[in-house]
């Protein structure tokens, strides 16, 4: 007999615990059912859960269960992902309350340090979708830095560098200036700053008291300039493109260029190029053929390149003194106030600085151009239909992808480098030894590249890696493709791209799934996004401890039913869970009255006219569901 009163605590975790023992979540690869595949986006291993992994796990576990209940084999594949900065800095900031630096312990120590980490407090995340109520098939969890994922990472990074689409190359990244590393534009946050223009004059070369006016928010970057653009038909500078300015301070000659990146509308229309600190200037600079010249060290101080008295100075200190510098010269021409948006490192809290390294990259040109095709013919569907337009404005656009971190926890990168700098880049230590002994003609010392890969990278590889890939293994043959990929717009750039990129050109033109849904953005009641400095983040594990997972379910999926971003209050999920209650309770009237399942019971020889009525009713239900 049902408790008397719906305790979902006890519920929940008792059934959870005799699926999951029961093996009622595990796909069969002998099976002869159609198969049925979702990939589960990885979620850091350092994370908890949240609101948002609450919702997109919750519409994944929905088809996973009805198709599981439809009698297909149904593989819903787990796994976390190893987070490579996020997971260091969790690390460091332990050591650091032992006053140890990973300098201190040295790589090959500090890499240790974060496998027992992981070993200790890398399930949480996993442990805490159980309480979810989540059904993957637990035994086939996978991790992006086991053994067998590790292999695939080797062999993807070799296999593109000998096809021609890995390089090394010098250009522009996002350097974060305290972690000393390049990071994505995902780990990019632009915050709304106060600030400054400072109008600037640069003496025309020849021209005794001419000058061309710039404005920069960013003055210390001057001392890296090395041309001055004006748009082609701004006729106020036509006598002047081709011809050289001075550049105050430092005294370098530079070429004032035409481009149409200069808005004839702004300012003074002419700007100020800095092929080395800015992206756009970057673009500018390989167009005119303009020097690059880096006048920041890793740690965003002013490097040699500089004259004397700035060298060695923080970036915005120097800021003040050549503000000070330019107005004592009487070339500061205004200052104006401004709020403009400063790109910060989401973990570092400190402002990026783009900076010119030498870093991997992948041509993801070539990449792209079947995985557009692939949407574009609709091999590939999103749902809803309007964000393909954000996924072509990308990869129509695509830009060489920086594969390379300056960390130490990640996929180290399988290149070797010999004494002249040549390096080889192949699966194996050993293999790279052969390949030095080939190239040089005698055995020489190596050293491996310190760099390790993008997190990006290894998840791209998801799809087939899991399956047993590079091996031709029963379970790629079957799962492969998936059907569906549940996840959030701000991913669709950074994994699901590229796992469309990276699974077509290593699974012979095969997409890697049919359908990709992107799902709404739980918001708090008001509508605000969910923040810690805002102190208005709803805790699901606090919400499933009050409510129930089956409540908080109910609510993240019947709210998101309605395409638009979820409104979330704890009073819509106490709402679901009085409900929830009501089923039971009607569920125990049914028991008491015995109520009971008939053996052969024939729905369509029922006789009676509430009978008939219940079985249309449910039969309607069941066809309702099927066809959404």
């Amino acid at each position: 007999m049902l408790e008397k009163t719906y305790n979902p605590a006890d519920v929940e975790g008792r059934l959870y615990d005799k699926w999951e023992k029961a093996g009622a979540f595990a796909c069969d690869v002998s099976s002869s059912a159609d198969p049925y595949v979702i990939m589960m986006p990885p979620p850091n291993v350092t994370g908890s859960l949240h609101m948002g992994h609450a919702l997109t796990f919750t519409l994944q576990d929905i088809l996973v269960r009805y198709n599981r209940m439809n009698g297909k084999d149904t593989l819903w594949q787990p796994g976390t992902d190893h987070a490579g900065i996020a997971t260091q800095m969790v690390v460091e900031r332990q050591l650091g309350e032992q006053n140890v630096t990973r300098h201190d312990l040295g790589r090959e120590k500090f890499v240790e340090k974060v496998w027992e980490w992981k070993e200790k407090s890398g399930g949480t995340i996993t442990n805490q979708l159980r309480r979810l109520g989540a059904s993957p098939d637990w035994p086939r969890e996978r991790f992006t830095m086991d053994d067998g994922l590790s292999a695939a990472v080797r062999k993807v990074f070799v296999k593109l560098h000998k096809d021609g689409l890995i390089y090394r190359d010098k250009r522009l990244v996002n350097w974060d200036p305290k972690l000393l590393t390049a990071i994505s534009d995902l780990e990019v946050v632009q915050k709304e700053v106060k600030g400054h223009y400072w109008h600037f004059k640069y003496p025309i070369e020849g021209r005794d008291g001419e000058f061309i006016t710039v404005a920069t928010t960013r003055p210390e970057t001057m001392l890296g300039d090395t041309g001055v653009a004006v748009h082609p038909d701004d006729e106020r500078y036509q006598d002047l493109i081709g011809k050289y300015c001075i550049l105050p301070i430092v005294g370098r000659r530079i070429k004032i260029v035409a481009d149409e990146y200069a808005d004839p509308e702004k300012g003074s229309g002419a700007v100020k190029i800095t092929p080395a600190h800015d992206f756009n200037d970057f673009e500018v600079g390989k167009r005119a053929g303009l020097e690059k010249i880096n006048i920041l060290d890793d740690y965003a101080r002013i490097n040699d390149e500089a004259p004397e008295e700035y060298r060695g100075l923080d970036r915005f200190e120097a800021r003040k003194l050549i503000v000070a510098k330019m107005d004592e010269l009487g070339l500061l021409e205004k200052i104006e106030d401004t709020v403009h948006m400063v790109p910060y490192g989401d973990r570092s809290n400190v402002v990026i600085e783009p900076y010119l390294t030498d870093q991997w990259f992948v041509n993801a040109e070539v990449l792209a151009k079947p995985a557009t095709e692939a949407v574009e013919d609709g091999r590939i569907r999103f749902v809803p239909k309007n964000w393909e337009n954000t996924y072509f404005e990308w990869m129509r656009n695509i830009q060489p992808w920086c594969i390379s971190r300056q960390l130490w926890w990640g996929h180290r990168i399988p290149a070797w480098f010999g004494p002249d700098g040549e390096f080889f880049v192949e699966e194996t230590e050993e293999e790279a030894m052969a390949a030095a002994k080939a190239h040089y003609g005698k055995d020489v010392e190596l050293t491996q590249e310190t760099d390790v890969l993008d997190t990006w990278f290894s998840s791209g590889l998801w799809p087939y890696s899991t399956l047993g890939w590079p091996d031709k293994t029963p379970e790629l043959a079957k799962y492969y493709p998936g059907d569906v990929l549940v996840t959030g717009f701000d991913i669709i750039f950074f994994w699901v791209a590229r796992m469309i990129m990276m699974s077509m050109y290593f699974m012979d033109g095969k997409v890697p799934f049919r359908d990709v849904y992107i799902h709404a953005l739980v918001r708090d009641e008001h509508g605000q996004k969910m923040s810690k400095s805002k102190g208005n983040v709803i805790d699901p594990l606090e919400i499933i401890d009050e409510y129930g997972c089956d409540a908080l379910r109910f609510t993240l999926t019947a709210l998101a039913a309605q395409g638009r971003d979820i409104k979330l209050a704890a009073s819509r999920v106490e709402g679901y869970r009085n409900f929830a209650t009501k089923l039971w309770n009607a569920a125990r009237f049914a028991e008491m009255n015995e109520c009971k399942p008939v053996d052969g019971f024939d729905p369509s020889k029922v006789k009676s006219v509430l009978g008939r009525w219940i079985v249309g009713k449910t039969v309607e239900a069941a066809k309702s569901v099927g066809t959404g």
